[in-house]
């Protein structure tokens, strides 16, 4: 998947993560957290996946946008 393509699908992911997560976060913010969670989840895709499809891609740099901010929430926690 081409790199442009993953930096929009991850934006549009944290966004949506931060959301589901009900985080306070600005539009800059959720997007970082996003573009690393596509990165994290890009990761487990080329694992499980040898075709990538927009879909599986989204799905699962939304799911790494989702656990990045949980751990941070658990980080948060313990401070």
């Amino acid at each position: 998947m081409p790199v442009v393509a993953l930096v929009v699908l991850g934006a549009l992911a944290g966004v949506l993560a931060t959301r589901l997560m009900r985080m306070n976060t600005d539009l800059p913010a959720a997007m970082i957290v996003g573009i690393l969670g596509a990165i994290v989840g890009g990761m487990g895709f080329r694992i499980l996946s040898r075709s990538g499809t927009w879909v599986g891609a989204f799905v699962l740099a939304l799911l790494g946008s989702l656990l990045l901010l949980w751990l941070w929430k658990l980080y948060q926690g313990r401070r």
